[in-house]
């Protein structure tokens, strides 16, 4: 018999909380896994050179590399990957076997584009509402009661 069934991924799109044995004793909260987004392609453009720099002389010189047209969007998505490739892992491994996603309006649309077809089956609630600032306890609490609600 499996023990924690139903996790909740909290997300936005430089965090992500999943909250382990959601519907297990109200009193009892299960593990927590908090992931950052590492923001990459941001930190990449912000440690090369100015564009409008001329580029260094001599014969090994390389040219700045070429930047994603919107690194912060490109670090959102790299992040909804990670976090997808996590839970994919914990699903194929029978940790749960239910998910509910929290997360904004925008987010939700992101993570649709790329939730493995085996997580979009166990997915059994969506929300789109940003729950990232409460505290562990208030968080569980808020992740029961919208539960209950829906």
């Amino acid at each position: 018999m499996k023990r924690d069934t139903f996790w909740a991924l909290v997300m936005n799109s430089t965090r992500a909380r999943i909250l382990r044995a959601v519907r297990k004793d109200p009193h009892q909260g299960g593990a927590e896994l908090v992931l950052r987004a590492p923001h990459r392609a941001l930190c990449d453009i912000m440690s090369e050179r100015p564009r409008d720099t001329p580029p260094p002389l001599g014969r090994w010189a390389s040219p700045a590399p070429p930047y994603a047209p919107d690194p912060v969007r490109e670090d959102a998505r790299a992040f909804v990957e990670e976090v997808v490739t996590l839970l994919e892992t914990h699903r194929k491994a029978g940790d749960f076997d239910q998910l509910a996603i929290f997360a904004s309006q925008d987010v939700l649309g992101t993570l649709h584009k790329y939730l493995t077809e085996g997580l979009k089956a166990v997915t059994s609630s969506e929300v789109a509402k940003d729950l990232m600032q409460e505290s562990e306890p208030d968080l569980m609490r808020s992740v029961r009661s919208q539960l209950h609600e829906n």
